[in-house]
């Protein structure tokens, strides 16, 4: 008799062509992750050759119950690592049925951006550090910390080892593994300042790849997170008082920023983006007011600077970058359930279409 594993594990190329497809799409909150699965005839490797789809709009606040189909159009296409074999997981966006992007569809305008001509001949390179918090299921309270009460005060707990020090690092393993299998550019992980939360990199990637790679990394992860029985939290700043918070320190750099000469196009581009810092505050995550205090790492919300190896400032550029004269920044405004799709582009946009 088979165990429910067995079947779970159960290997379908010996048997059958045909492959699953998991859809995942945003949903209405635009934090939320949705998905369903359909079979494929076949291995599919080009997501334009992948049948749309539709789903129940008016079930995830996208569309209303009278009109509620929603359609969703294949962008990218990545391994999934939970069914394996050539079963897929697709990263869709969501349109209406007569092909306009619906309100919560934050890629169709990123895609626009990366698709300029003078934004493509950049080829403008992202590398997120995508913060998260894990929390106990039923106290949505971080794991390790004792219910109802505190851990020790921060010091130890960053890149730390140790049972007392390290809590969930076999989510966050499970999660980087993976994500490598996907395809997924993931570059590293390590647990962060506060007990209970951890960070993992996607990049470089480039263009609107990179949100697409975060969202799916994303995905898996909730995924993980749901076999082992906690909670993901993207929350900026889950637990108030002298805690630390939750980023997605964005790194960017362009064609021009790596070539010589490359620092004083960072220059300018970092004052582009001191002129646009409320706009861009404005699109870089719900809540974030509660973690840009000026502690903890950050830099106060109102007020934009940057630095050279400064993690105070709004933009720090490494110390690397400033001796070689080209290289990269790192915009540290953005909070950790920031819309990958609008952060990027945002960026691409203000340094390199935007004119003060």
């Amino acid at each position: 008799m088979s165990l429910l594993s067995d079947l779970i594990n159960l290997n379908l190329s010996g048997t059958t062509k045909k492959i699953i497809a998991e859809y995942i799409w945003i949903g209405g909150s635009g934090m939320d992750l949705r998905s369903k699965a359909r079979t494929l005839d076949g291995v599919v490797s080009d997501p334009q050759k992948l049948p749309k789809w539709n789903y129940d709009g008016s079930s995830t606040g996208q569309a209303p119950g009278e009109d509620s189909e929603v359609i969703l159009y294949p962008q990218a296409i990545f391994k999934d690592p939970f069914r394996r074999g050539n079963n897929i997981l697709v990263m869709c966006d969501a349109y209406t049925p007569a092909g306009e992007p619906i309100p919560t569809n934050k890629r169709y305008n990123a895609a626009k951006i990366f698709s300029h001509p003078d934004v493509a001949a950049e080829v403008p390179w992202y590398g997120i550090e995508q913060e998260y918090t894990l929390l106990q299921k039923d106290l949505k309270w971080p794991i390790g910390w004792p219910v109802g009460g505190y851990p020790g005060p921060q010091g130890p707990y960053y890149c730390g080892a140790g049972a007392d020090k390290a809590f969930g690092r076999d989510v966050v393993d499970s999660h980087y593994k993976a994500c490598l299998y996907a395809g997924i550019n993931i570059s590293g992980i390590n647990g962060e300042v506060m007990p209970g939360q951890w960070e993992f990199q996607v990049g470089p990637s480039v263009g609107i790849s990179a949100g697409d790679e975060l969202w799916v990394a994303r995905y898996i992860l909730e995924r993980i997170t749901e076999i082992a029985g906690v909670v993901v939290s993207f929350d900026p700043k889950p637990i108030a008082g002298d805690w630390n918070g939750a980023g997605a320190h964005t790194n960017y750099s362009t064609k021009s920023m790596r070539n010589d000469g490359g620092y004083e196009v960072i220059k300018k581009a970092i004052g582009n983006l001191q002129l646009r810092h409320k706009e861009h505050i404005a699109a870089y995550g719900e809540g974030n007011e509660r973690r840009l205090t000026g502690r903890h790492e950050t830099a106060d919300i109102h007020t934009f600077s940057w630095g050279v190896a400064n993690r105070g400032a709004s933009v720090r550029v490494g110390r690397d970058t400033e001796k070689a004269g080209k290289g990269y920044f790192e915009d540290r405004r953005p909070a950790s359930n920031m819309d990958p799709y609008v952060v990027t582009s945002m960026i691409a946009e203000t340094t390199i279409l935007w004119k003060p």
